[in-house]
């Protein structure tokens, strides 16, 4: 398992009284509510519950091993996507990646997955639903956000910084293909000793939106020629759509 009876409670007892001055501008503070023993089809686990005073949700941590006070422990930070992680979406990667994350982490001595509760980038399940109307019409993950109002990635890493700390976790190998997580991270203190590809093959649905991921968010993805970085000739040209087009688009 990991976490022992002893340290359970004194992430607890810690967590319920838990102050301080937060992370980041916005001064996070991130307290444990509750742990508990998680088996699961990838291994057992424990699951700790965290409270944020930021946007009032529920994250996760899926833990194995000797994490409590861990040195480069193996780290996975997850973004919730029900339409991949429950429904099996084939339009993005996510659910390959939470599952290839557990595997992977079930595996090794030690490791954390973290659950973060931000959908769609960080725009919420209702917009990435618009933006996923909107890639129907030819819009690539990038442009669809930016369409909508929104940033490419409205995701922040506060809150995943804080739940580090209050794991009592001193550094971390971060299993990520995206150098935006590890300098958001280290941003807020966490110490990444190193990072471990987290590459998932791409299907005939998600293949596009891999290549957007690669040629336009930065991630660090080789996939040996599996996947071909679009050109901008390949891209399709939503620019001379009106604000009209778009509106309709939102509301079909």
């Amino acid at each position: 398992m990991s976490l022992t009876h002893m340290q359970i409670q004194e992430l607890i007892d810690e967590g319920r009284c838990h102050e301080c001055e937060g992370v980041g501008p916005e001064h996070i503070c991130v307290h444990i509510a509750a742990i508990a023993e998680l088996p699961t089809r990838f291994g057992d686990f424990h699951i700790v519950g965290f409270y944020n005073n930021r946007d009032n949700k529920d994250h996760a941590a899926i833990v194995k091993g000797e994490i409590y006070g861990g040195e480069d422990v193996p780290v996975r930070v997850h973004s919730e996507c029900l339409t991949g992680d429950a429904f099996g979406s084939l339009r993005c990667d996510c659910r390959d990646q939470l599952e290839a994350a557990l595997v992977a982490i079930s595996k090794m001595d030690k490791g954390i997955l973290l659950y973060m509760r931000q959908e769609g980038r960080g725009i919420g399940l209702t917009n990435k639903i618009r933006a996923y109307g909107l890639q129907d019409y030819g819009y690539d993950t990038v442009d669809a956000n930016l369409a909508l109002g929104f940033r490419d990635d409205e995701r922040e890493y506060s809150v995943a910084a804080h739940m580090l700390f209050s794991l009592k976790v001193k550094s971390i190998r971060l299993m990520t293909n995206n150098p935006k997580k590890i300098a958001d991270l280290t941003q807020h203190g966490v110490i990444v000793n190193g990072r471990i590809p987290h590459v998932i093959p791409p299907n005939s649905h998600n293949q596009f939106y891999l290549e957007t991921k690669a040629a336009r968010s930065g991630h660090l993805m080789d996939l040996e020629g599996k996947l071909r970085l679009p050109e901008q000739s390949d891209r399709p040209h939503v620019q001379g759509m009106s604000p009209e087009d778009v509106a309709g688009i939102q509301d079909l």
